[in-house]
C-alpha cells in the first residue's frame, strides 16, 4: 500500500509541474504577444527604424535603465519602411526613419500619430579637401549647377546610395531636382516633365560610381577603398573624418549646394495599435531623447538638435570648421513635395534618370539546390525580372540596363542575357530560369571568370557594374587566386556581392566581397529579401 501511495504522489507532482509549465509558457507566449517580459516586468516597445539609427543605441539602452523598459529596434530600409508601413505595421509600437517622406507615403492606413523629429542632418557632397580645392570649392558658395558642370568635364564623381532604397540618395535627388528647378514654392508632377531637367538630373547621375543601398555601407566603403568623394548625411562625413583623422589621412570637405538641399529630418512617431500603456512609454521615450539632458550626445554623434537652418556650435570638434562644416550658413532648405509627386519622381530616377546598371547574376544549380532551393532561387528571381514585381519594391529595370544570368553547377551551364526593360524579354529570361533544374557539383569561381569577361564587352564607365553571386554549398574547386588575379590585373571595379543560401561556405563568399569591396547578404532564411537588398546596391 505504501509503494502505491508514494507512486500516486509521484504521479501528482508530475503533472503539477507539467500544469506549472504550461501556464508558464502560457504566459510567456501571452507576454511576449503583448509585448510583456513576465520575467524582468519590462514592457517591449517594438521599433521600426533605419540603419542610421544604430548609433544611438547606447542613449537608448540608458533610457531603458531609467524607466525598466525593453527598446527593440529593428533596422530596415527606407522603402521596407514604407511598405511595413502600408500593411498596418502592426508588430511595431513606433515608426523611426530617416526622413518623413517614407511615413507621408506610407501611412495610408493612419495610424502614425505624435510624429515629432529628434534630430536633422542636411544632405551634403562630402570631397576629399585636396579634391575640393582642385575643383574651387574650398571657401566658396557652390551651386548644384557648378557641381553639374564639374561632371560634366569628368572633373568630379562621386558615391551615392539608390535614390528608391535609401533616404540619403533620394533625399540628395530631390534636392538636385529643386535647385535645378530654381528653387520652385514647391515641386509639381508637371515640373518633372521639364526635358532639360531630365537632361541635367542625368548628367548628374551620370557621375555616379558606386551605388549601394545603405548609406552607413556607403562610408564604410569609402573608408575601404580609393573614392574622391560621396553624397552623404552630413553626420556620417563628420563620422567619416573622425575615422580618416585617427588613420593620419585627408579629411572630406563639406560641401552644401547654396541653390538647394535637402533634410534629413529623423522623424519618431507612435504607431497605434491600441495599447494606451506603450503609447505613454513612447511619449516619455520621445520627451528623452529631445531633452537638454540627451542634446549634447546626439550632437556628439553629428546630428543637429533642431530644424533651425544654423544653430550655434558647442561642439567645434565635431562640427569642425576646417572640414568645410559651417553651422551658421543659411542652407537653402527645399520643401518636401507631396507624395505623388515624390512616388513620380523615384519612378523616373528608377526608369529614366540614373546611371544605368550592369548586373550579372551567377545562380547555383547544384544538385543541393533540388526542391526548396530551385522554387526559392525562381521566385527570387522572378521579384526582380517580372516587373510588375520589382514596381512594388522600386527596382524596376532602366532602358539602358543589361541583365545577364549566368546559371551553374560544376561548370557554367549557359549565358542568357537581355538589354533594356522590354518586360518580354526579361520574361524570357525568367522562363529560362525556370526550366532549368538542378544537377551536379559546385564550381562558384568558374562562373565569376564568365561574369567578368561578359562584362568586359561594355564601356564599363557607362555602368554601375555588379556581380550577384548566390550559392548553397562549399565549392568543390578553389580559383579564389584566379579571380582575385583577374580582377586586380584588368582593374575591374566589379563588387562581388554574394547571397547564402542552405549550407553555404561564408568564408568563401566572404573572402569574395572583401577584396572586391562588397558584401554578402544572408538569404538562408529569405532568399528573395537577399536579392532585393543586394540588387539595391546596384
Amino acid at each position: 500500500m505504501k509503494k502505491k501511495s508514494e507512486n500516486k504522489k509521484i504521479i501528482i507532482g508530475v503533472i503539477l509541474i507539467i500544469v506549472v509549465i504550461a501556464i508558464i509558457l502560457g504566459s510567456i507566449i501571452l507576454g511576449q504577444k503583448n509585448g510583456y517580459n513576465i520575467f524582468v516586468g519590462k514592457k517591449t516597445l517594438n521599433i521600426l527604424s533605419g540603419s542610421e539609427n544604430e548609433v544611438l543605441e547606447p542613449i537608448l539602452e540608458e533610457f531603458e535603465k531609467q524607466n525598466n523598459v525593453k527598446i527593440n529596434m529593428t533596422y530596415e530600409g527606407s522603402v521596407d519602411i514604407m511598405q511595413e508601413l502600408q500593411n498596418g505595421a502592426e508588430n511595431y509600437d513606433a515608426v523611426f526613419p530617416a526622413n518623413s517622406i517614407w511615413i507621408s507615403m506610407g501611412d495610408t492606413n493612419l495610424k502614425v500619430k505624435n510624429q515629432k523629429s529628434i534630430t536633422t542632418t542636411p544632405v551634403v557632397f562630402g570631397i576629399k579637401k585636396s579634391v575640393a580645392e582642385k575643383l574651387g570649392f574650398v571657401g566658396k558658395d557652390v551651386t548644384t549647377k557648378d557641381i553639374l558642370e564639374k561632371i560634366q568635364n569628368k572633373e568630379l564623381s562621386f558615391m551615392m546610395t539608390s535614390a528608391t532604397q535609401s533616404n540619403s540618395g533620394a533625399t540628395a535627388y530631390l534636392g538636385f531636382i529643386y535647385a535645378l528647378l530654381d528653387n520652385p514654392e514647391i515641386i509639381t508632377a508637371e515640373d518633372l516633365e521639364n526635358e532639360e531637367l531630365k537632361s541635367n538630373l542625368t548628367t548628374i547621375l551620370s557621375g555616379v560610381n558606386r551605388s549601394s543601398g545603405s548609406s552607413d555601407w556607403l562610408k564604410d566603403l569609402f573608408l575601404e577603398s580609393d573614392y574622391d568623394a560621396m553624397v552623404n548625411y552630413e553626420s556620417i562625413i563628420i563620422d567619416t573624418n573622425k575615422e580618416l583623422i585617427a588613420r593620419g589621412e585627408e579629411p572630406l570637405y563639406v560641401v552644401y549646394p547654396q541653390d538647394g538641399l535637402g533634410i534629413a529630418d529623423s522623424p519618431l512617431g507612435y504607431i497605434d495599435n491600441g495599447d494606451e500603456e506603450k503609447e505613454e512609454i513612447f511619449l516619455n521615450l520621445q520627451n528623452y531623447l529631445t531633452s537638454d539632458e540627451v542634446k549634447p550626445k546626439l550632437l556628439e554623434l553629428g546630428r543637429r538638435t533642431s530644424f533651425a537652418i544654423n544653430f550655434v556650435n558647442n561642439n567645434p570638434e565635431t562640427f569642425n570648421s576646417d572640414w568645410g562644416i559651417d553651422t551658421q550658413k543659411v542652407l537653402n532648405v527645399m520643401k518636401m513635395p507631396a507624395a505623388d509627386v515624390i512616388e513620380k519622381a523615384l519612378n523616373m530616377y528608377q526608369t529614366e534618370l540614373r546611371k544605368p546598371s550592369l548586373t550579372v547574376y551567377c545562380l547555383d544549380y547544384s544538385g543541393s539546390m533540388s526542391g526548396d532551393g530551385v522554387a526559392s532561387l525562381r521566385s527570387a528571381m522572378s521579384m526582380l525580372l517580372n516587373q510588375q514585381n520589382a514596381r512594388n519594391y522600386m527596382l524596376q529595370a532602366s532602358s539602358k540596363d543589361v541583365t545577364i544570368i549566368i546559371p551553374f553547377d560544376d561548370s557554367v551551364i549557359d549565358v542568357w542575357k537581355a538589354e533594356g526593360n522590354d518586360e518580354t524579354t526579361l520574361l524570357e529570361l525568367q522562363n529560362k530560369i525556370d526550366s532549368l533544374n538542378p544537377q551536379g557539383g559546385t564550381d562558384i569561381y568558374t562562373p565569376l571568370i564568365s561574369a567578368m569577361d561578359e562584362i568586359k564587352k561594355y564601356n564599363i564607365s557607362d555602368y554601375t557594374t555588379a556581380i550577384i553571386l548566390m550559392s548553397d554549398g562549399k565549392s568543390n574547386v578553389n580559383l579564389y587566386n584566379q579571380i582575385v588575379e583577374k580582377w586586380n590585373q584588368e582593374g575591374l571595379d566589379i563588387p562581388i556581392f554574394s547571397i547564402t543560401f542552405g549550407d553555404a561556405d561564408d568564408s568563401e563568399l566572404q573572402a569574395l566581397a572583401e577584396f572586391s569591396t562588397a558584401r554578402v547578404f544572408n538569404g538562408k532564411d529569405n532568399l528573395e529579401k537577399a536579392f532585393k537588398q543586394a540588387k539595391g546596391y546596384n
